[in-house]
């Protein structure tokens, strides 16, 4: 355990910042798993998740939760799947 008054003061802000991080992830996780099946299942809210889950991954890019290069590829991966998914619907 720290004696120093700053550093202990660095472990509460990185507990509260490592569980900020967790709930992000998480919650990226489920709109990304939402939105992919809606698009294999071709549901009519397809769009609606698509638009979230772009939206969560933007703006956990943005804010630093997760790397923006990650951000990017997820989301394109993410439109990858669904242009093929409404390619092979047509």
């Amino acid at each position: 355990m720290a004696n120093i008054k700053s550093q202990k003061k660095r472990n509460r802000q990185n507990e509260v910042r490592h569980e900020r991080n967790k709930a992000v992830r998480s919650e990226l996780k489920t709109r990304v798993k939402v939105a992919n099946k809606a698009v294999e299942t071709g549901a009519e809210d397809a769009p609606e998740a698509l638009r979230l889950a772009q939206k969560r991954l933007d703006k956990a890019g943005v804010k630093g939760r997760i790397h923006k290069k990650q951000a990017s590829r997820r989301t394109s991966r993410l439109m990858k799947r669904q242009a093929k998914a409404a390619k092979a619907e047509a």
